[in-house]
């Protein structure tokens, strides 16, 4: 997967030059974005069993789970369906109807129909071969800049990994003979999203956006792998990086994100963020038991930490008030590399914040680190 520590750094950098340049709106944009995680993901394709279980997936979700896509979809399948995620609600999911198959095709009057250039990012999918009305429908979106629109090729439970490249290759050839330069074709199984290609697409989907909707894509993803749950944390710390200089280091300044130099709420908030994101609450855990066939009482057993059971605010301001007693041990030259201008007059509650948050977001990305390895047998 990406590099998760350069994609953290790097949105830590645009938040910093935010901040340096007094534009404390565009920095609390930013929290807001991750902490709600608003992002729209369009799929299109044929509404079989595959690109549902694909939908739910992205969700974290199994056949039956509430707010899951059903298959068949009780849905008119000429109408847009949405499904948002039920713990992260601002991360939409859209089914689009499949582009239409007669000619002459007319890639704009499908894409006004859909309204294809308001999601952040669309997949292409198909099970056998991509239809070329969809390629020119492709095509069409290239032509208008968006580069955030994927084919991917969704494996059906019969396919092995012989028959899915042998899929690959005659698309591939599709592709090249409709007009595509240096196509690219991503294999995907719905059932194990942490297999076959998914986690390379994720890298290019996270390259390719605006820094603050890949790391809002990151955090409302379930937790699929060891690396992806090392990426959360590291885009945690850059939120609490920029929670913690309006927090600490701004109070001159009105904010309506903070009422104070070192605010619990706002710790409270980010620390039930992250322990959504890193799928620590019972539900989240229940049914990644049920999906890998694994005892719930064996992967709540790996939670260790009090914060991945349970955030409330008197445990966060116990933290903070612990932090501030042991500031000494703080090198006060790395704290003022990392801390805005405007912070450093206010250094004591920016590194509190930041000592407590940080230390935190460790515990709960270990603790998920383990559920993760027992669930999908990274351990072995």
């Amino acid at each position: 997967m990406a590099d998760s520590l350069g994609l953290s750094l790097s949105l830590m950098e645009t938040l910093k030059e935010s901040m340096e340049n007094n534009k404390l709106s565009d920095v609390k944009e930013a929290v807001e974005d991750l902490l709600i995680s608003r992002i729209n993901l369009a799929v299109v394709g044929d509404r079989g069993d595959e690109k549902m279980s694909f939908i739910n997936a992205l969700h974290g979700l199994g056949p039956g789970d509430e707010g899951s896509a059903l298959s068949p979809p009780d849905t008119d399948p000429d109408l847009l369906a949405v499904y948002p995620n039920p713990k992260h609600p601002d991360f939409r999911l859209w089914d689009l109807p499949p582009v239409p198959t007669t000619s002459p095709v007319a890639p704009q009057a499908y894409m006004d129909q859909v309204k294809f250039l308001r999601y952040n990012a669309v997949f292409m999918t198909f099970t056998e071969s991509p239809q070329p009305n969809s390629v020119a429908v492709f095509l069409e979106a290239r032509s208008l800049q968006r580069e955030t629109v994927y084919f991917t090729l969704l494996a059906s439970e019969n396919d092995t990994e012989n028959s899915l490249e042998d899929k690959r290759n005659t698309s591939l050839g599709i592709l090249k003979a409709e007009g595509v330069a240096l196509p690219k074709i991503y294999l995907v199984r719905p059932s194990a999203l942490e297999k076959l290609d998914f986690p390379v697409l994720l890298e290019d989907i996270c390259r390719d956006l605006p820094e603050i909707r890949a790391n809002a894509l990151l955090l409302a993803l379930p937790t699929l792998t060891s690396t992806l749950v090392s990426q959360k944390r590291d885009s945690f710390k850059a939120l609490v990086w920029a929670a913690a200089s309006l927090s600490g280091g701004v109070s001159a300044i009105p904010v309506p994100l903070v009422s104070s130099m070192v605010d619990a709420s706002v710790g409270v908030r980010i620390l039930n963020k992250a322990r959504t994101s890193l799928c620590l609450d019972d539900d989240s855990i229940e049914r990644l038991a049920r999906q890998r066939g694994v005892d719930p009482a064996t992967l709540k057993a790996l939670r260790t930490s009090d914060l991945s059971a349970e955030v409330t605010k008197g445990g966060v301001k116990k933290r903070l008030k612990a932090a501030e007693k042991d500031l000494a041990s703080v090198s006060s030259k790395l704290v003022a590399m990392a801390m805005p201008r405007q912070a450093r007059s206010a250094g004591r509650s920016f590194t509190a914040m930041l000592q407590a948050l940080n230390g935190a977001i460790d515990e709960m990305a270990s603790d998920a680190e383990k559920i993760v390895a027992v669930a999908i047998g990274e351990e072995k």
